[in-house]
């Protein structure tokens, strides 16, 4: 018998009944058994798993094979026994409660033997809410980069490898870490790649968030977490020298391992744990963060990581506690800078640089969004003249000369919806701004009042109330959300062509005029009545 394409390797400790739909993908793979070998290992489980394991030994011998032992606390003692006995010419490794699509081992080993690829990654979704980065999966790439592509975004087991190129070098997965012992492999072996491939044409592997959260992943503790991450870390800068290529890996441990150390939950620690974990992550920060690696960092990551690198404890929790409690901080704009006003700046303790507050070159639309927000909304008529009075609150203070509130026709782009606000393009220039402004700190520092009184024009159109600022070189439109505001009642103005005009939430809950000449409304409401008793008269006569 020849030896198989692929073995699936699948570390199994109490994943029922998650279990039974994995192996049932398994052995349902379109590769066919011919060309498959799984090898499950259990891990000491508790529960049913073993008994599942063996029942589907038992009704696929010679593809499924089993290894019974006792448990060993994470899935790097399993993967590497699995590892032992594997034969086929690539390996993919499989967690026990996630599922393949029918087509995922066909294609991927497709794809690895026309490109020669050593690594293929097919794309993943979550399931039951677990979070997969999708970056990655934009498009498929038979040549990508790890240090120049989301990889590093992507450093999961979780993929197909040329099992040549593993007993080469001898890969293994380290089994004293109980999180993230798949890192150092896979990122060891996309170093000795000679090629990696992208698939993003189909869905090749689900992962499964547990209903009962009980994944090692998710259990471990902040310490825990730190000693593994650490330990990635030094490994990966053994293969990797430092430079560009170094700082393009490491900016995933910065912006997700080491910056989830620092979140809401960080406060709740003892204050001995905070100390230990904000000297590891400063140890890492001496180590690794480069200046340039710090910059490309947004900067509510940037000045966490910087407050525990320079031992602020208590800065740093308030910087995490202010801002669950009354969401991110203003910002503050001196000489086309812009700064987040978190705990520390300017302060002589810690005494951290304005750099590491300041806004980098990165997009602040959903800040801005957040921070911005309808006071007062009222119609202000003299004869033939109408105009919006409009009082905003805005999260930006300091050199506001440039914050302006204007009536702009068109709807925002979708590419503002999820931001809910947007940068505009390079070299784009608004005109001079219509009506009369006023700025003001608002009574808890933390925003700007701005007011404006902008004339509303004779003109049938639909118009968006909108804030501009000019910050960090780049010119945002945030539209003024409502959020739930009395707004005026509708209004006619004007003599000779009289006009009605209006202030409503649009669906996306942003402050929207409409004006119109009042023959026009009233003709259009006169053409949809007699469309409707139209309609009603060919039923009765029916």
């Amino acid at each position: 018998m020849t030896d198989p394409d692929v073995t699936v390797v699948v570390a199994v400790y109490n994943t029922m009944p998650y279990l039974t739909e994995c192996l049932n993908s398994l052995v349902g793979q379109s590769i066919g058994t011919d060309r498959l070998e799984v090898i499950a290992v259990d891990d000491g489980s508790t529960d049913e798993s073993g008994e599942e394991l063996d029942r589907f030994a038992a009704k696929y011998p010679g593809i499924v094979r089993v290894i019974h032992q006792e448990n060993s606390g994470g899935p790097a003692a399993p993967s590497n026994r699995a590892l032992e006995v594997a034969t086929g010419r690539y390996v993919y490794f499989i967690g026990s409660d996630d599922y393949l699509g029918s087509e995922a081992l066909e294609r991927m080993v497709a794809c690895a033997d026309e490109h020669g690829s050593d690594v293929v990654v097919g794309k993943m979704v979550g399931t039951n809410g677990r979070y997969v980065h999708q970056a990655l999966f934009k498009k498929s790439d038979p040549d990508v980069s790890l240090y120049d592509s989301a990889l590093p975004f992507a450093l999961a087991n979780t993929k197909l490898f040329r099992r040549a190129l593993v007993e080469e070098h001898g890969l293994r997965f380290p089994e004293d870490l109980p999180v993230g012992s798949d890192q150092p492999f896979t990122i060891e072996a996309c170093v000795r790649a000679r090629k990696i491939s992208v698939l993003a044409d189909y869905t090749y592997y689900y992962a499964v968030k547990r209903g009962d959260a009980s994944n090692i992943t998710y259990r471990a503790n902040h310490l825990s977490r730190l000693r593994c991450t650490t330990s990635i870390m030094k490994h990966a800068a053994s293969l990797v020298p430092a430079g560009p290529q170094r700082d393009a890996l490491f900016k995933r441990h910065f912006t997700w391992e080491l910056a989830k150390l620092v979140q809401d939950d960080f406060p709740a620690l003892d204050a001995e744990t905070r100390r230990e974990v904000c000297d590891g992550i400063a140890a890492l920060a001496d180590d690794y963060l480069t200046d340039e690696l710090r910059d490309s960092l947004d900067v509510k990551r940037r000045v966490r990581i910087c407050l525990a690198q320079a031992g602020a404890v208590d800065d740093l929790v308030r910087a995490i506690t202010e801002e669950a409690e009354s969401g991110a901080p203003p910002f503050r704009i001196e000489a086309g800078r812009a700064f987040a006003l978190y705990p520390g700046f300017r302060n002589a303790r810690p005494g951290l640089p304005d750099r590491h507050y300041e806004l980098v070159g990165e997009a602040v639309s959903g800040r801005l969004a957040q921070g911005t927000e309808l006071v007062d909304a009222q119609w202000d008529q003299a004869g033939d003249d109408l105009h919006l009075v409009v009082t905003a609150r805005v999260g930006v203070l300091g050199d506001t000369d440039t914050l302006t509130v204007r009536l702009a026709k068109g709807a925002m782009p979708k590419s503002a919806d999820k931001p809910g606000a947007r940068r505009l393009p390079a070299g784009h220039e608004l005109p001079r701004p219509e009506g009369e402004f006023t700025r003001s700190a608002t009574d808890d520092g933390r925003a700007t009042t701005l007011r404006g009184r902008i004339p509303v024009g004779a003109v049938k159109a639909k118009l968006g109330v909108r804030v501009y600022v000019d910050m960090a070189g780049s010119t945002y439109e945030i539209p003024v959300k409502t959020h739930g505001k009395p707004l005026p009642l509708a209004r006619r103005w004007r003599q000779a062509v009289p006009y009605r005009v209006a202030a409503n939430q649009n669906p996306k809950g942003r402050l929207v005029i409409t004006t119109a000449p009042l023959w026009e409304i009233r003709t259009g409401a006169g053409k949809r009545l007699r469309h409707l008793l139209s309609r009603l008269k060919r039923k009765v006569t029916r």
